[in-house]
């Protein structure tokens, strides 16, 4: 059976403005979501699905799945602050912030029932790293709980342009995760890697240490664990008004739980992202770049 793709896209309307301002690439005016989804369909998924939100459904449908539906299965669901909630919890009033990542692939929990991966829309992950989560994920002997993520090289996750966040992974010698720490200010100083720690100092990673950049594989009943946290973290978070469930959380606290694993697959990949309005243009150069080197066509989508 093909693994699925989780998409999580219910930011994008927000960031740019609506998709119609969605911002084009590629050649041809191709997104980064597009060069994921073409990378999934050589990966061998099988289907995809997207959180986005609900007031720009109608224009998601024409302008984006009109791309994909007629080469891979793809469905929609949406990310709202009332959905998926415990019975009998009032959102406060002047919450309007989503209830993050987790929250957002909590969606697709009807949607989705084989093994599946998870990404952010808005990030290039890479040929290489949809093709080693797509091997984990079909593996004839994978068994529920045995989850992996993408552990980018750190050094291969930089802006030019200014400092960055990143889970920062520790593993034990078989390769498993057994905790992710966010870090901000990650940035080249004079040819080291550093990032502030809680006290404001500066602490210097190689380059090769793995980082999460949101790209993890997940058996189906990950959904059921889920849905369980999510009603814990609402249960002590829930007044607050920027609390978000995020899916490192989770996986740390099931990993504490031993309750799931999760391999740390080292991807050769290179991410980037739009992090800075000065990165477009060398976002701009890198995917040209690669249709220069062969990865990807001139053109990702004809009809």
């Amino acid at each position: 059976m093909k693994p699925a793709l989780l998409v999580l896209a219910a930011g994008m309307g927000s960031r740019y403005g609506g998709l119609k301002q969605l911002d084009g690439l590629g050649p041809n005016g191709e997104t980064i979501m597009d060069y994921s989804v073409f990378d999934a369909l050589r990966a061998g998924f099988g289907k995809i699905v997207f959180v986005i939100r609900q007031d720009f459904a109608d224009d998601f449908k024409r302008i984006v799945l009109s791309k994909y539906s007629d080469k891979i299965t793809c469905e929609v669901c949406f990310q709202s602050l009332d959905r998926q909630l415990p019975e009998g919890f009032a959102i406060p009033a002047d919450r309007k912030k989503p209830w993050g990542t987790n929250h957002a692939l909590l969606m697709a929990k009807n949607l989705i029932d084989t093994p599946f991966a998870v990404i952010n829309a808005d990030d290039f992950y890479g040929k290489e790293s949809f093709e080693l989560i797509a091997k984990h994920l079909t593996n004839p002997n994978l068994k529920p709980g045995e989850y992996c993520m993408a552990g980018y090289r750190v050094g291969n996750t930089l802006s030019e342009n200014g400092s960055v966040s990143r889970g920062v992974c520790a593993t034990d010698e078989a390769g498993l995760l057994t905790n992710v720490v966010e870090r901000t200010q990650i940035e080249d100083v004079g040819g080291h890697i550093v990032y502030k720690d809680e006290n404001g100092n500066d602490v210097v990673i190689d380059a090769n240490t793995p980082v999460s950049m949101n790209m993890w594989g997940f058996t189906p009943e990950y959904f059921e664990h889920s849905q369980k946290g999510f009603n814990e973290f609402i249960s002590q978070h829930g007044t607050e008004l920027k609390s978000e469930f995020y899916i490192p959380t989770m996986v740390n606290q099931l990993i504490q739980e031993g309750k799931a694993s999760c391999k740390v697959i080292d991807t050769p990949s290179k991410w980037f992202g739009v992090t800075y309005s000065d990165d477009r243009p060398c976002v701009v150069f890198k995917i040209a770049e690669l249709i220069r080197n062969g990865v990807y066509p001139q053109k990702l989508f004809t009809k």
